[in-house]
This record gives structure tokens, C-alpha cells and sequence, in this order.
């Protein structure tokens, strides 16, 4: 199977593979060491760690793709001038490349902390650097030969579910049929694999995973590494949405260290919206994952420490400096001055007896180009009024034969921005019901055969064929972890805040001194994404009030 030829590179080329001056290599020495390879050296390794970003100095570099099967695909042939590295070097995770001394080559080596280091001292050059890395990134995920390699039947759920988690975590990767395509079918055979122990995934570092856990999957492949449990950071912010990763920037680059945990992947609810339109600063409009990537790669660069996917499961009392600890997966332990609580929502599920069954393969709660290829030509229907929502369905109805929008009330005007109901209502394939709710889902073996649906006002039933339901119902607060954590929540579940909750405390303190919830989980809130990027930036100052309050920066010192 031939690599796909990214039309990033094509069209972005000069911006991803820059040459360097002789005065930006001056600029950059003081950040790294001199060192030299021989030729045939292999300077970098898909699956290891690289020893940080590369600038040649002399000589020739072949870079690679590395796809776990197959022929090494080139990317490029470096030359003085030219720097070898991609996002994986600015948070020291794993190579997606590899890259070997075609002959003699001198070089300099920036390791990931003066790397970042590079692109807040120099911030002109910084620039550069980082675009191409970013530029890198996009390349290799449109290519799709980097990275690790699924293997399973087409459309199956734990298939679909490993593809899901590699996307909104930004990581390049293949997906093959087992039944039809010929590599995984060698792949099958060479590993001696049954059929019924797929999917399988296979790692860069060349290890084999039966069906594998997305904790499981990231630690393979480098996203997610052992804590320190002797470090102690000034704050943890709990969820990598819209509000934590704002919080993370802010807080991180005023001087505070920074640690984020989320159990899924960055993004949030933010990440699954199709395109955000009446965001500041985007007049043509952002895809939610796009928005969220950004912001991703910006806490990265102030040096932010993502764990994802890990789950904080209790906040408790510490010592020793730390004033609490969150006990996390696998028995870990993260150790804090303060807390930020930015856990969000999770979707809401319909009320229906067998809809587990067909969740993964059938029913969805993200509209990415994952599910619209299943959906490809077909009719779907979806669930919601609210700008979620909207923005599916108009997304959908870009790649589908028809979408059925299904809605409780009697108009989408009163839960739906304007922009977006007049768009709806200029597509030809998009038919809204309103008043109407699902009755039924009908099917075997996890597929969706049938969806029976109710009109509310006549109790009039319709069953039609179709395969696939899109559920943007809403969600509720992320809070079922605190239960036991002493933190005030309001009878919804929402995290409870604010002098009215505890005298002297601040808008964002929770009962808790020292524990802040911002975003979609604060009570009050304002459920946008908008408003938790505020939040996210309105905490910091928060933060830095408590810890001087209590004289932690003065014991950090």
C-alpha cells in the first residue's frame, strides 16, 4: 500500500523544511551541543525517544516514514541548514520518523527543554521552528504510514474505537481490513494471530497489542509516561478541554509548574464539534479539534506536562510541601499545591434498553471523518437542537445521502444559534422533525438495521432503514470522581463555587482552599467554548493569589 502523498508538503513545503541562515544557526547553538555521526548512523528511530531536535550543521540526513510494515517510505533528504524533528521532540515522546546519516554529519542537538526554552527566548526564530513542526505533524497525519498500524475488520467497534482515540489524541496512523487488504493479511499470518483476537495494533517500537485499552495504547506508543512521585507541581488542572488547557497555558507561562490530566484524549466536548463559527478571531470558522490541537501544542510549548489518558479518581490531603495529592490510574499519585477542576461533561444517552449494544459501531457521539466514511452515501439520523448539534449535521450532510434531525421541541430558534438554523434550513438533504423522539433501535451483532422513531404531539410511530445514529443530547457534569473529595456540588452535580459556598472564597474557590473549578463542570457557568477559555485565563490570577496567600511560592523558591 503507497503512502498517501500529503498535500501539506505539497503545498506548505518551504514553511515545513525551512534552511536555516548562518545567523539563525548562531542564534541556536547556545541552546544545544555539537555532535557528530558517521554515515549509516541511525540518529533517530521511530518508537524511541529522540535526543531532541537535530540541526545540521554538515552532511546529508534521509528521513523515513515508518509504518510498522513495509518498505521505509522517504520523506526528505536533509542538508546543512536544515533541522530534523517534528511535535514528538518538543515533549520528548517517541519518534513517528526515522532518520539515518547518509555520510559524515555534524550536527547540533537541542533536547526537548531547551527547545522550548529556543521558542520562548527567540521568539522570531521560535516561530519558524515551531510552524514546521506543526507543519510536520499535519504531514505525517495526512500521509498516514507513520505511526502505529490497526488491524481489524472494517466498521468493527473496538476498531472504530482505537481509530477514534489516535485521532483526537494527534497521533499519525493506519487502519487496515483485515478482511481486504493484503498487508494486514500478512501482518495476520506472520503473527500467527486468530481472527478472533482482532483488532491488533502494532506499535512503532515494534510491539504487538491484542486489542489493547487506550491507557494501554498510550503508554505504548510514548503519549503517556510514569509520574514523578517526588515532584511537586504548583498546580493540577483536572481535564485537557477548552477551560484546563487555557488554564494550562496561562498558569504555565506566568512561571507556575503545570501538570494536566484527562482520561480521554485533549479537546473535550469542544474537539467533536465539526466547525466552531462565532469563535473570536476566526471569521471563516475552526473545526473544534483544530482549535483544540492548537491549544495543545501551546501548553506543550511552555513546557506544560500532559498525562492523557489517566483518570484522577480521589483528591486527598498530602505533605512534605505538597498540599494535596491526586490518586490517579495504575496507583499513581500526583502531588500539588493547588487544584484546578476542569473535568467537564460527559455525553448524555438516550433512554433506551439495548442502545449499549450497538454503541461504537452504530451509534455515535462525534462526527469525524472516522464515522462519516462508514456513513458514506447512506441516510443517518441525528439527536439534538443545540449548536453541537447543528454543527454535525451540517457536516454530515456534507459527506451523507440525507440526515434526519430528530429534535424534542418544537423549533431548533430557541436552543440553536441563528446561523446555524438557516444553514440547516438551506441544505436539500437535511429534514428537521421536530417533536419527535426515538421509540426504538432494531438490529443484531452490534449493527443498527432500524430506528423507530415517535412525534410527541400525535404519538404517530415511523421506522425507517438506517444504520447509523448521532446522539447530541446534551451532558451532564464529570463529577461522579469527587463523591468522596469534601468538594461542594449543587444537586445537578455541578461543582459548587464562590463566597456564597464558602465565605472569603474566591468566584472560581470551590469548599475546598486551594481547589478551583472552571468551565462546563462550575455551576453558573456559561456553557460555551468561549467563556471556559476565559475561565481557563481568569483562574491563573486565582492561583497566583492563593499560593502567595499561603506563602507556597515563597517555599517553591
Amino acid at each position: 500500500m503507497a503512502p498517501v502523498v500529503s498535500p501539506t508538503i505539497a503545498n506548505r513545503r518551504d514553511q515545513m523544511f525551512p534552511v536555516l541562515t548562518d545567523a539563525d544557526i548562531e542564534r541556536m547553538r547556545r541552546f544545544g551541543e555539537a555532535t557528530a555521526y558517521a554515515a549509516g548512523d541511525h540518529i533517530v528511530t521511530a518508537g524511541t525517544v529522540s535526543p531532541g531536535l537535530i540541526l545540521i550543521l554538515s552532511g546529508k540526513v534521509d528521513i523515513t516514514q515508518a509504518g510498522g510494515i513495509g518498505p521505509r517510505e522517504p520523506i526528505i533528504t536533509y542538508g546543512p541548514g536544515s533541522f530534523v524533528g517534528e511535535l514528538a521532540q518538543l515533549s520528548n515522546r517517541p519518534s513517528l520518523v526515522n532518520a539515518k546519516a547518509k555520510g559524515p554529519v555534524e550536527a547540533i542537538v537541542i533536547p526537548s527543554q531547551r527547545l522550548r526554552d529556543l521558542m520562548v527566548q527567540e521568539a522570531n526564530l521560535g516561530e519558524r521552528v515551531m510552524r514546521a513542526l506543526i507543519l510536520r505533524r499535519v504531514g505525517l497525519l495526512e500521509s498516514g504510514a507513520s505511526g502505529p498500524v490497526v488491524i481489524g475488520p472494517a466498521g468493527n467497534g473496538d476498531v472504530l474505537r482505537l481509530q477514534g482515540f489516535l485521532r483526537r489524541s494527534g497521533l499519525p496512523h493506519r487502519a487496515l481490513d483485515s478482511d481486504t487488504d493484503p498487508c494486514a493479511k500478512t501482518l495476520i499470518e506472520r503473527f500467527h494471530v486468530d481472527p478472533h483476537h482482532l483488532p491488533i495494533v502494532l506499535c512503532p517500537n515494534g510491539k504487538l497489542m491484542h486489542n489493547p485499552g487506550e491507557t494501554e495504547l498510550a503508554r505504548c506508543v510514548g503519549l503517556l509516561r510514569p509520574i514523578d512521585a517526588e515532584k511537586v507541581y504548583d498546580v493540577a488542572i483536572v481535564g485537557a478541554g477548552p477551560a484546563g488547557l487555557a488554564a494550562a497555558v496561562y498558569a504555565t507561562s506566568e512561571g507556575l509548574s503545570t501538570i494536566v490530566l484527562d482520561c480521554r484524549a485533549f479537546g473535550g466536548q469542544a474537539g467533536a464539534s465539526a466547525r466552531i463559527e462565532n469563535y473570536l478571531g476566526f471569521p471563516t470558522g475552526i473545526t473544534g479539534m483544530a482549535l483544540m490541537a492548537r491549544a495543545y501544542n501551546q501548553a506543550q510549548k511552555f513546557g506544560v506536562e500532559m498525562v492523557i489518558p489517566d483518570e484522577a479518581k480521589l483528591l486527598d490531603d498530602a505533605s512534605d510541601g505538597a498540599r494535596y495529592s491526586l490518586a490517579i490510574g495504575d496507583g499513581e499519585s500526583v502531588r500539588t499545591r493547588a487544584v484546578v477542576i476542569a473535568s467537564g461533561a460527559r455525553y448524555r444517552r438516550l433512554d433506551i434498553a439495548n442502545l449499549a449494544q450497538f454503541e461504537g459501531t452504530s451509534v455515535h457521539y462525534w462526527a469525524s471523518p472516522i464515522e462519516a466514511r462508514l456513513c458514506q452515501d447512506q441516510e443517518v439520523a441525528l439527536v439534538g437542537a443545540g449548536n453541537s448539534a447543528g454543527q454535525a449535521a451540517v457536516y454530515l450532510a456534507s459527506q451523507v445521502r440525507k440526515v434526519t434531525l430528530l429534535a424534542r421541541r418544537d423549533s431548533l430558534d430557541a436552543t440553536m444559534s441563528r446561523y446555524l438554523v438557516e444553514r440547516i434550513a438551506a441544505q436539500p438533504n437535511i429534514e428537521v422533525l421536530p417533536e419527535t423522539e426515538v421509540a426504538a433501535l432494531e438490529g443484531h451483532d452490534g449493527n443498527l438495521e432500524a430506528l423507530r422513531w415517535r412525534n410527541r404531539a400525535s404519538g404517530e410511530e415511523t421506522t425507517r432503514a438506517i444504520h447509523h445514529l448521532f446522539l447530541f443530547i446534551g451532558a451532564d457534569p464529570n463529577t461522579d470522581w469527587l463523591a468522596n473529595c469534601n468538594v461542594a456540588l449543587d444537586a445537578k452535580g455541578f461543582v459548587r463555587t464562590g463566597p456564597e459556598t464558602t465565605p472569603g472564597h474566591g468566584l472560581m474557590e470551590t469548599s475546598r482552599s486551594g481547589v478551583f473549578a472552571i468551565g462546563d463542570v462550575r455551576c453558573g457557568s456559561t456553557k460555551r467554548v468561549a467563556a471556559a477559555v476565559g475561565e481557563g485565563a481568569q483562574v491563573v490570577a486565582a492561583l497566583h493569589a492563593y499560593l502567595a496567600r499561603n506563602g507556597e511560592l515563597a517555599r517553591r523558591a
